[in-house]
């Protein structure tokens, strides 16, 4: 008797489950939560900023590579260069002369409120570069640019910030904040700049696929 009321028993779970399985078969589209899947992005980010180096007026331009894992983290590569109105006279020149330099190193980033259209960032780069002066004059005696005296130096820099992100889209991110740069100390000619420690501020943008696998709540079914 037992044995026929478990079978009588699977018999209606079994009934029970065919209006479903007709539904499934006629329906276009399976539902599903995928809430749970790693999302990916990788951009290309070109950016401007201002600041100063001893107090004196410098412009930064910058260029960057990075992947997202999950619009949490970014890691990347970064590469900028500078121009500082140094105005120095130094070594055997009477000119006065401005410094210039590059520096590259590896980009993280992690990132608060990912999910929000603005979210809160924390850049930070480590690297090595160089940077030198030149003459921001040209000899009189010949009309000539007088760069006999350049030289330059290398240096180590760790770049830590705050950033302000704004998703436009899914391809465009825009962003502002604020840098302060730590350097090893450079050693060009006695009397120059000894370290291109300082803060900036600046805008950019990143141009790239910043969701890829996105979540899905449905999915097409093909036609058989």
């Amino acid at each position: 008797m037992k044995q026929i009321n478990k079978l009588l028993f699977l018999f209606i779970i079994f009934f029970a489950q065919l209006p479903n399985a007709q539904e499934l078969e006629n329906s276009d589209y399976i539902e599903f939560n995928d809430r749970k899947n790693i999302v990916h992005g990788v951009y290309l980010g070109f950016n401007g900023s201002y600041g100063e180096m001893d107090n004196k007026d410098t412009h930064f331009i910058g260029l960057k590579a990075a992947y997202v894992a999950n619009q949490k983290f970014e890691v990347g590569v970064s590469i900028n260069g500078f121009y500082s109105q140094q105005n120095s006279i130094g070594r055997s020149s009477t000119y006065q002369e401005d410094l210039v330099g590059i520096y590259t190193g590896i980009h993280l980033e992690p990132i608060l409120f990912s999910k929000s259209k603005i979210n809160l960032s924390f850049p930070v780069l480590f690297g090595v570069g160089v940077a030198g002066y030149i003459d921001d004059s040209f000899n009189d005696d010949n009309d000539e640019f007088d760069d006999s005296e350049d030289n330059g130096d290398a240096f180590s820099i760790i770049e830590p910030g705050i950033s302000i992100l704004y998703n436009l889209s899914r391809y465009v991110q825009l962003e502002t904040g604020i840098k302060y740069r730590i350097s090893s100390r450079l050693d060009i000619f006695e009397g120059g700049i000894e370290r291109i420690n300082g803060v900036s501020v600046g805008l950019g943008i990143k141009v790239g696929v910043f969701n890829i696998g996105r979540n899905r709540y449905k999915k097409n079914v093909p036609n058989e």
